[in-house]
């Protein structure tokens, strides 16, 4: 009878979240806001309507919680101006195939945002 519960518990624990990081590197003259998009799950990050802001020249480290091997697509653009866009864009919807990345447990994906 245990064996059955310990084999059900095993069955039934949800897979584990990967901890990774992306880090970004802006070298355009304006402001970026970039998102994270889920090709698997659909999840976003940051999420909840907000966007990852990189000033101009600056480089920053953003932590993600993600499935490993989920499929992740990065999205960038002119802050304030969504119509200059790298990636697949803000709505996710644009085609590029150097933009996206497999989630693997504490490993770091870097993106450069050129002019």
């Amino acid at each position: 009878m245990i064996r059955l519960s310990l084999a059900f518990l095993l069955l039934t624990t949800p897979a584990f979240a990967a901890d990774m990081s992306v880090f970004v590197r802006n070298q355009r003259p304006d402001g970026v806001a970039v998102e994270l998009f889920s090709r698997d799950s659909g999840k976003v990050w940051p999420g909840g309507d907000k966007v990852f802001l990189i000033r101009p020249g600056a480089k920053k480290s953003v932590p993600i919680s993600c499935e490993p091997g989920e499929h992740i697509c990065w999205g960038a653009w002119v802050n304030g101006d969504d119509s200059v866009t790298a990636g697949v864009g803000p709505d996710n919807d644009r085609a590029c195939d150097t933009c996206c990345f497999i989630c693997v447990e504490h490993s770091t994906e870097t993106v450069d945002l050129a002019e």
